[in-house]
């Protein structure tokens, strides 16, 4: 019975990888460089910063996706007479986006084109603390004013096995005396097991 049980769980051990690779399209996680370009200020301002998101597959060409981005730099252009720089620069004014909702995407082949359409927050802070503490206390959203918002967005995935890159752009539309569209991209590694 022991010899029996112990040849099971070999058989098991043995054949675990090679179900994992066939199945492996129910999750993916990803980090992602986030830029926003807030267009009701004048001039615009761009800012730069990372985010993260969780998504667990409702069907195989539907997810239900959860994403956060704090953007803590500030894009500076200057031009000149030979030409334009651009300098990054830690800002004071930070913003933290939250986002939940569904992602509609080509099936599970190795590219797939996907659109989205999420709600959530936008939170604009002020702060002189790094980005690291300037994110915890933002979390609480405790400080600066916090806005309902949501993101309409398409994009495209590209893995080879589970691992790939994502890259997305969508309007971030928050509300305040009206609704404000901005420019969101955001492009990073994803996993999906």
């Amino acid at each position: 019975m022991k010899r029996c049980f112990g040849f099971g769980i070999l058989i098991l051990l043995c054949a675990a990888p090679a179900l994992w690779a066939q199945d492996s399209d129910h999750a993916e996680v990803g980090v992602f460089a986030d830029y926003f370009r807030l267009s009701n200020t004048s001039p615009q301002e761009n800012f730069v910063g990372l985010g993260g998101r969780a998504a667990f597959n409702l069907h195989p060409s539907i997810q239900l996706e959860a994403e956060m981005a704090y953007d803590f730099k500030r894009n500076y252009t200057q031009t000149f007479h030979n030409g334009a720089a651009d300098e990054l620069v830690t800002s004071q004014v930070r913003t933290l986006h939250g986002f939940f909702g569904p992602k509609f995407q080509t099936g599970s082949g190795p590219v797939r084109l996907f659109v989205t359409g999420k709600v959530g927050f936008e939170n604009f802070s002020f702060t002189n603390s790094n980005a690291t503490t300037g994110f915890t206390n933002s979390v609480g959203l405790s400080t600066g004013t916090t806005r309902f918002a949501v993101y309409p967005g398409g994009g495209i995935e590209a893995f080879a096995g589970p691992i790939g890159i994502r890259a997305e752009v969508g309007d971030d539309v928050y509300f305040l005396n009206g609704a404000h569209n901005n420019l969101r991209i955001s492009l990073g590694p994803q996993f999906r097991f």
